[in-house]
């Protein structure tokens, strides 16, 4: 029977001031739990090589390695076990006709009258935010708008809270003795939504995670959640398993954190997209997190860094550190007005570039945010924010809806 050691949890509930000194000590720390510190890294590259060769052969054959099903089979509980597999192998998933094609342009529709009725492109002052400060190429064109009919609408529909729950039913929810989430329940997480325009031209977004950086090595919750790496058991590494992950802490401080456990980032399609037009992209490997966590302990990193994360910051993926993983880049596929795609909350993922894109490029941004107390508590923050207009704790405060025609009301 394997025996998991007693593991050098840090004491810290907030990242300390002093980052620098916390990432050294942390280091010694680690390399004493795990002890063969290159015979470990060995052992992640070998399983994830398997992995990537399997995604590269895939891909030079045409074929998306994006697992696909369909909104039907997941209201019928048809969807065939060997996609279940594969979604879990590759942390992602499109859901075709998650929504008609015309519902979905119907809000794209509303959402523009929304936007020029109350004159936005006048009050716009610019990012209210430096969350994707450290990534090499330009933000999308992200609308800091969360309360418009269209995405109220979508985030309630019957149709959205099915396939979240579908979703949540990937993760172990009992280990460790706790019952971590309920995966029945589905909590509404406000986000942003992206309109980007026919004509543009887009550096898009460097690949990065989002769910914590810094936070990952540092902070005892997210320790707890990599604990098998830690103890340099990565066999006993699970990327499903929800053990501690409603307990993390991640981003506070910055202006845009997450004070949500989001089992799944998704969006959904409000027009065609073409899978050439500056799209999301995913390292389609949930287990790569241990890779990226392991990596900074290797000898050619500093003592003091961690392969360019920084406090407040999503954490990047680059060619120095991570070319590895880069090979993995997978494209979503072709998709229709109504589509949703979804990925795991440890997954990389990016949004390529572009250049005089063709069409437009509309989503909204709709995680999965599963029954627990963290995800009670920000739910219940939210609505107060809500039945002011003003923006979520989670964004920066720029409430530009608050005096704001049409939108859509406590108790609609």
């Amino acid at each position: 029977m394997t025996t998991i050691k007693k593991l050098p949890y840090s004491s810290h509930s907030v990242l300390p001031s002093d980052v620098q000194q916390s990432i050294r000590e942390m280091k010694v720390k680690w390399r004493e739990s795990i002890g063969d510190v290159p015979a470990l890294m060995a052992k992640i590259m070998a399983d994830l090589e398997n992995e990537i060769e399997d995604i590269e052969r895939s891909q030079a054959q045409g074929k998306s390695v994006w697992p696909e099903i369909t909104y039907e089979q997941i209201h019928r509980q048809t969807v065939p076990e060997s996609i279940t597999a594969l979604i879990k192998k590759r942390g992602c998933a499109v859901i075709r006709g998650h929504f008609s094609p015309e519902q979905a342009k119907q809000w794209d529709e509303a959402l523009v009258e929304y936007v020029e009725i109350n004159d936005f492109d006048n009050q716009y002052r610019g990012p209210g935010d430096d969350f994707f400060g450290t990534l090499s190429a330009s933000r999308p064109e992200i609308f800091p708008i969360y309360w418009s009919p269209s995405q109220m609408e979508a985030r309630q529909s019957p149709r959205m809270h099915e396939v979240q729950c579908f979703l949540n039913g990937f993760w172990k929810v009992e280990s460790e003795g706790r019952r971590w989430f309920d995966p029945a329940v589905s909590y509404i997480y406000p986000d942003r939504v992206r309109r980007r325009p026919p004509g543009t031209t887009s550096n898009g977004l460097g690949p990065h995670t989002d769910s914590g950086a810094l936070e990952r090595w540092l902070l005892p919750a997210y320790q707890r959640v990599f604990r098998h790496i830690l103890a340099g058991q990565y066999e006993l590494y699970d990327p499903w398993d929800a053990a501690y992950r409603p307990d993390v802490n991640e981003y506070e401080g910055g202006t845009t954190k997450c004070s949500a456990f989001r089992t799944f980032q998704g969006w959904t399609a409000l027009c065609d997209i073409k899978h050439d037009q500056g799209v999301l992209f995913t390292i389609p490997l949930p287990a790569a997190m241990a890779y990226l966590l392991i990596r900074p302990l290797l000898d050619d990193v500093a003592k003091d860094e961690l392969c360019g994360v920084s406090p407040h910051r999503v954490l990047p993926i680059d060619e120095k550190w991570h070319s590895l993983l880069l090979r993995a880049k997978a494209l979503i596929p072709d998709l229709t007005a109504g589509d949703s795609v979804w990925w795991h909350c440890d997954l990389i993922h990016g949004v390529a570039p572009v250049k005089d894109q063709q069409d437009w490029g509309n989503v909204m941004y709709i995680p999965a945010a599963p029954g627990c107390e963290k995800n009670r508590r920000y739910a219940q923050q939210c609505a107060e924010n809500f039945k002011q207009g003003y923006s979520p704790d989670d964004f920066p405060e720029e409430h530009y809806e608050a005096n704001w025609q049409g939108r859509f009301q406590w108790g609609s």
